[in-house]
């Protein structure tokens, strides 16, 4: 058995309602150590070409990081996979909390998840132990209410729930899951996938600690203490601590990219209603964790004075209700970050796909016969709150809002495909790109569709005095590059910071834990790995699991009919911001596709086509990968 690792994939065919227990070996391991590597190899292998999203055939899978458990600082984090039916490509969505260490815990690293329960059911797993129980009474309950109903008939209050809610019951096609109501695998419409196989939740209890599977548990406990003590010297971190991601609401308003009104402007008037100050006076009531984490980024608040069982809203709900919609009502922003959660829809696609409505709607593309009498303008928080119940529940309008803003546009035609702000077919996060133009490149790239955590932002490397400059130095950036630039040395931090990124993906690391985002210094990334492992990993061999993982999720798009002209942006993104210190700024389109190309060399895809090369592959030891790939 590799250490680091129980080494066991659960194995639920939902249709036979049977179970077994598969068993890695430790060659298989060194290449696709958990995570993304893991679930992209299992995707491959076991889901047919142009597999329905909902049809049985889809496969999910729930992998944690090789790392997720282990008592260092922000690794906590596992992914869920399936082919997406948001976007008809590789899916994948990742999360913290409690349930991937409880999961590893319990003896299991991943779930491999087939077919279609002939009624709701739900897995409960105890320590290697597994069953298939009902969920019937489950069925439309929202997630509060379903994981208490859980852990009191199972007789714990400690076990921990990853469930979906009613909205992924009803397939929309952005519904995620929640773990312990607080932590959510929110992107790519995943909870549509669970819904489509009538599972409505993962229970899990263990009792095996992480130290027990290391090479090295001494340097892994030490580490972490190290790591403690370190967090709450580095500013980016204690930042996190302090004021968590709504924070960041204040600051990307003064540089001009908080995304406002449907990202056509850069900058909101009502930012003093939602800055942090507003936030800790409003709403805030405690801070909480992910496992063994001291960053402590989660706020606890209470909405209109009652506490809310959901957790507060993070920056991209606050962003996404907020200006994105042209609503500064903090408290109607957090009811509607409490009804996606309770409701387990995706709170970034929900608000983009309501302020691709909203403009839909003052342009005349749609009226009050279509809203079913819902006001939808920039600013009705009433009827952005109505419009989140109903696309939850797929009525009336929101059945077809629940469809995602692609396939709304195309159906409601006209000019709505210009207010669809959207990379094949997923909605942008609350970033900007006219303002960091590398974010712009992930959200092109990246396999699931737009993503803002393909690469750390632009503004990390623009000032070569800065912590986070100075400690990106081990992942060859050594050149300061301004954020609004797009050149073959900005590629070269592109082609870097991917294959980290990706790294963090597949051993279960938060991206609020290693630098350059935050306070684990590369160094020690390694130190944890290897002292997890023993395989004495260098940076090089590092990165390449990372750039594994990424290649295998490229093959899967490829294969699924996915081609270089599906990795570009919305067009209102190569056009000018409408006010706000960048007012005018957009992104260069010809330096855009000259930067692609670039990038595609750099990752050793071919330039014109996007398709990774053989000997590229072969390097990766993915050549069984090639054979997948189109003529």
């Amino acid at each position: 058995m590799p250490y680091g690792s129980t080494a066991k994939i659960l194995r639920v065919n939902l249709t036979e309602g049977s179970f077994k227990t598969e068993e890695l070996s430790e060659e298989f391991y060194r290449l696709y150590p958990g995570g993304k590597a893991l679930a992209g190899y299992l995707m491959l292998k076991e889901i047919p070409p142009q597999t329905e999203p909902f049809a049985p055939e889809n496969v999910l899978v729930v992998a944690n990081g090789l790392l997720t458990g282990a008592p260092v600082s922000t690794a906590t984090r596992y992914v869920v996979s399936a082919r997406s039916p948001l976007t008809g490509g590789y899916g994948e969505s990742e999360a913290g909390g409690f349930w991937g260490p409880e999961l590893k815990m319990a003896g299991f690293e991943a779930i491999v998840i087939t077919g279609r329960a002939p009624e709701p059911v739900y897995l409960w797993i105890k320590d290697g132990v597994v069953e298939i129980r009902s969920a019937k009474h489950l069925w439309g309950r929202m997630t509060a209410e379903a994981q208490e109903t859980i852990r009191t008939e199972l007789g714990d209050d400690k076990i921990r729930v990853l469930q979906i809610g009613p909205a992924g019951e009803n397939r929309v096609r952005y519904a995620g899951l929640t773990n312990d109501l607080r932590h959510f695998n929110g992107r790519n419409g995943l909870g549509a996938v669970m819904g489509s196989k009538n599972l409505r939740a993962i229970a899990v209890r263990g009792s095996q600690r992480y130290q027990s599977l290391a090479h090295d548990p001494e340097t892994l406990l030490a580490l972490g203490r190290k790591l403690s003590k370190e967090m709450r010297d580095n500013p980016l971190s204690w930042d996190l601590q302090v004021r968590g991601t709504p924070g960041l609401v204040e600051p990307l308003n003064t540089g001009g990219i908080l995304p406002t009104r449907n990202f056509r402007q850069g900058a909101f008037e009502g930012v003093d209603k939602l800055k942090w100050e507003a936030y800790e006076k409003e709403l805030l009531i405690a801070r909480r964790s992910c496992y063994a984490c001291a960053v402590r980024c989660k706020r606890e608040v209470a909405i209109d004075g009652q506490p809310s069982v959901y957790g507060g809203p993070e920056y991209e709900t606050v962003g996404a209700f907020g200006p994105n919609c042209g609503v500064d009502d903090l408290q109607a922003i957090a009811r509607a970050g409490e009804l996606c959660n309770a409701y387990m829809l995706d709170s970034i696609s929900t608000g983009m796909t309501i302020s691709f409505a909203m403009e839909c709607f003052e342009h005349g593309l749609i009226g009050l016969k279509e809203t079913d009498g819902l006001e939808l303008r920039f600013g009705n928080a009433e009827a952005m709150l109505a419009m989140i119940e109903k696309i939850a529940l797929r009525q009336g309008f929101g059945d077809l809002l629940a469809e995602g803003s692609k396939r709304a546009a195309e159906k409601i035609g006209g000019d709505a495909k210009f207010f669809a702000i959207q990379v094949k077919g997923q909605e942008l996060a609350m970033h900007e790109p006219r303002g960091k133009y590398n974010v712009g490149m992930g959200y092109a790239i990246s396999e699931i569709g737009a993503d803002h955590l393909v690469v750390a932002h632009d503004p990390a490397f623009a000032n070569p005095d800065s912590i986070q400059f100075k400690s990106a130095a081990p992942l060859g950036i050594t050149v300061a590059q301004p954020p609004r630039v797009l050149n073959a040395e900005k590629m070269s931090h592109f082609y870097a910071l991917e294959r980290w990124g990706s790294l963090e993906k597949v051993v279960g690391y938060c991206f609020f834990g290693p630098a350059p985002r935050s306070f684990i210094h590369p160094d020690d990334v390694l130190v944890s790995l290897n002292a997890a492992t023993g395989w004495n990993l260098t940076m090089a061999e590092a990165l390449q699991i990372g750039e594994r993982a990424t290649n295998l999720a490229r093959i899967f798009n490829l294969r699924e009919g996915f081609s270089r002209k599906d990795d570009t942006l919305p067009e209102r993104l190569f056009t000018g911001l409408e006010n706000g210190p960048l007012e005018g700024n957009a992104i260069p389109r010809e330096d855009f596709e000259q930067s692609l190309t670039t990038l595609y060399g750099l990752k050793g895809w071919n330039p014109e086509t996007g398709v990774p090369t053989r000997e590229r592959l072969e390097s990766l030891s993915l050549g069984w990968a090639a054979e997948l790939l189109p003529a």
